[in-house]
């Protein structure tokens, strides 16, 4: 027998229970889907997520404390004050792998303006800070290396700090904004920028001279973390090993002490972002196959109940010649369409919710064709695996007993 005619009789009877096989291929339509979705998202997010970071440059490189242990507990690295001007002017002079620095200087609190007000984290940075990060004026300035030596009150704020407290549209630029009793001139409003991969708002931000940090706010002389960006992407390995000689000269190390700083580079987050999501997109893809596994059991399961129901048929066939192979390549027949028609309909149904999430979500749709013919693949070896058990049971039942089973 051809093979085409194993596909018509298995369409036909396909057919006569469309309910009953529409049911039974649910389980694969939802795994495939699943599979599908979970791919194409993971990729997207771990794209949206590598895209926001290297938009800030992939030579960046993040110097904060080390974390502190005391009694054998980590404390975290915020009460460490291993990170100082002398370090600062340091890196400024010996370094020759890094083109820009700025130190870093963080508090938390209420900023007010007129009967308006919002909780913010204010940074104090320098000057090429600006480059550093690539931050956009949309007006105004960015303040100077005047302001920084004077620890002038001057900031430069957001969008989202601009909609919190000048709810009316007002022009912010010159206005005077209020934090802990201190009186800070907005000088300028940086370009929107949206949220970041991780959900955070980079528009939340109030930028100023950590002079001013320092003098004003904190009374203290050291740096909360220090940022620097290297004269190349290729160069930030090399620009890390120099930073990190510097500085280890700087705090009179020995070859034997442990450094009192860490290093962090663009790429390193870059590397360790696209990991994390690497294995959170493994972690929920191995959960959403989990349902591929129950649609196969269900296709053999219907297939059981199909020989059963059509007993008398397969004696019927085998009275009148047919041979064993031809019935198990009938029945096996049914089992492979079932879960390729479920496969591909899993496959647009999967392509259509990722696609959906990725519009709601505002990310680059991205579809893994590997993943695509991967999950074709499995389908049919899910045909066969669960369907060749109840078509060789079919196959091998007894014509007679088959024509007398009721």
């Amino acid at each position: 027998m051809k093979w085409y005619n194993y596909i018509n009789i298995a369409y036909r009877a396909l057919l006569r229970n469309k309910t009953r096989a529409f049911l039974t291929m649910l389980g694969i339509i939802i795994g495939i889907a699943s599979v599908i979705a979970v791919v194409s998202l993971g990729s997207a997010s771990t794209n949206n997520i590598r895209n926001e970071i290297a938009s800030t440059g992939t030579n960046m490189i993040f110097i904060s404390p080390a974390q502190q242990q005391r009694g054998g507990i980590n404390m975290g690295a915020g009460d460490a004050k291993s990170l100082t001007e002398s370090d600062l002017k340091a890196l400024k002079k010996e370094c020759k792998l890094i083109t820009n620095v700025s130190p870093s200087v963080n508090i938390s609190g209420q900023l007010v303006a007129g009967t308006n007000n919002t909780p913010t984290s204010l940074s104090g940075v320098d000057v090429t800070f600006q480059h550093i990060r690539d931050l956009k004026m949309q007006k105004g300035i960015f303040f100077s290396t005047t302001d920084v030596e004077t620890a002038a009150k001057v900031c430069v704020i957001g969008k989202t700090i601009v909609d919190k407290l000048f709810p009316d549209g007002s022009d912010p630029i010159g206005k005077t904004i209020r934090f802990k009793n201190i009186p800070l001139k907005i000088i300028g409003v940086l370009e929107e920028r949206g949220q970041n991969g991780m959900g955070q708002d980079q528009d939340n931000v109030v930028y100023l001279p950590y002079s001013t940090v320092q003098k004003r706010m904190l009374a203290i002389t050291h740096f909360n973390s220090i940022f620097a960006s290297a004269v190349s992407e290729e160069e930030s390995e090399n620009a890390v090993t120099e930073i990190k000689s510097v500085i280890r000269r700087a705090h009179k190390l020995k070859p034997s002490d442990t450094d009192d700083f860490d290093i962090f580079t663009q790429a390193e987050m870059l590397s360790m972002v696209s990991n994390v999501t690497g294995m959170l997109t493994a972690l929920l893809t191995s959960v959403a196959a989990i349902s591929l596994l129950v649609g196969g059991i269900g296709i053999m399961n219907i297939m059981y109940v199909t020989v059963t129901e059509r007993t008398k048929e397969i004696g019927l066939r085998m009275s009148i010649g047919a041979q064993k192979q031809f019935v198990l390549m009938q029945f096996l027949s049914e089992s492979i369409i079932l879960s390729l028609i479920g496969g591909f309909l899993g496959i647009l149904l999967g392509i259509i919710v990722s696609y959906l999430v990725s519009l709601f979500l505002n990310w680059e749709f991205v579809l893994n064709i590997g993943s695509v013919l991967l999950a074709f693949g499995v389908c049919f070896a899910e045909g066969i695996f669960f369907g060749w058990y109840p078509a060789k049971k079919a196959s091998q039942l007894d014509p007679i007993v088959a024509l007398r089973y009721e």
